[in-house]
């Protein structure tokens, strides 16, 4: 369902980046690049087979889980989608700050952080390997309480659908809307690599969760936002975009001292990688 979903939209996301191109070709060529927005496309379509699979997979281990539900849940009910909607935006919030603190995830999501560019393109620009990494295992809580796995697929979906629409730098503060909603603003600063931004806003639909857990920073006029990763990745292959983070964690398992040494190298936060540029960095940085 969650692939439907996003397919049913792609037209609007696919017109938005059309225009969004030709407004910035107008006023600031650089922010699009051909070769970029190619690979980023080449990204998406690479991530929904590969999602698309993984779903066929893991549908059933949704589907036992309900089994063993703790409500009986009316699916219909006005309460019940407001809570799936906001049980998944909360949950979505401690998957993508694990993405970012947990190295076996980082591996997967570090692919949608590596353009230096912004826009609205860099949305399309995922992993395939997010099964592989686990993110289906976030939602299995949504399951246990009592929620309809397709129902759980399709908030998913309309979740993710919803974060294409805050990749841009052509919209400014929304007003009163950046007090409760993950807005292009604030997601800026979630892609930015500044000391002062990096590592935070992690929010899915709703900002409250970062000001709930301390994770909020706002965007400073003061501050540009500069995009990509530390130890930026150079090039725009697909393959290497997908894997460059993979083959580095295992490369550092191996040279790990004993197994506890490379399990660490698995699931350390990033900057405490063997191979990453800021090694030596202390336990409270988190620059990549």
């Amino acid at each position: 369902m969650e692939k439907w979903i996003l397919f049913g939209m792609a037209p609007v996301f696919l017109a938005l980046v059309a225009l969004e191109a030709w407004y910035w070709h107008r006023r600031r060529p650089g922010m699009y690049s051909g070769i970029d927005t190619l690979s980023n496309a080449a990204l998406a379509l690479m991530h929904q087979v590969a999602d698309a699979i993984a779903w066929l997979v893991v549908i059933g281990v949704y589907y036992a889980v309900y089994r063993h539900r703790v409500f009986d849940l009316p699916a219909a009910s006005p309460w019940t989608i407001a809570g799936l909607f906001l049980a998944q935006d909360f949950f979505y919030y401690w998957f993508h700050r694990a993405s970012h603190r947990i190295r076996w995830l980082w591996a997967s999501h570090v692919t949608h952080h590596s353009s230096e560019r912004l826009n609205l393109s860099t949305a399309f620009r995922q992993s395939l390997t997010y099964p592989i990494s686990g993110m289906w295992l976030f939602w299995l809580p949504l399951a246990w309480l009592g929620f309809e796995p397709t129902h759980i697929v399709a908030v998913v979906a309309i979740n993710l659908g919803f974060q294409f629409f805050v990749h841009t730098q052509a919209v400014g503060r929304l007003g009163w809307l950046e007090h409760v909603f993950n807005t292009p603003s604030h997601h800026r600063v979630h892609h930015a690599r500044n000391a002062k931004y990096i590592d935070r806003n992690y929010a899915g639909v709703l900002i409250i969760w970062d000001k709930l857990f301390g994770s909020f920073v706002e965007e400073d006029p003061q501050v540009p936002c500069e995009y990509g990763i530390v130890g930026q990745v150079h090039g725009h292959n697909p393959i290497r975009l997908t894997f460059h983070e993979w083959i580095a964690m295992f490369r550092d398992a191996m040279r790990a001292r004993g197994w506890r040494g490379a399990i660490w190298q698995l699931f350390c936060p990033p900057e405490r990688a063997l191979s990453h540029p800021r090694a030596d960095a202390g336990p409270d940085t988190t620059a990549r």
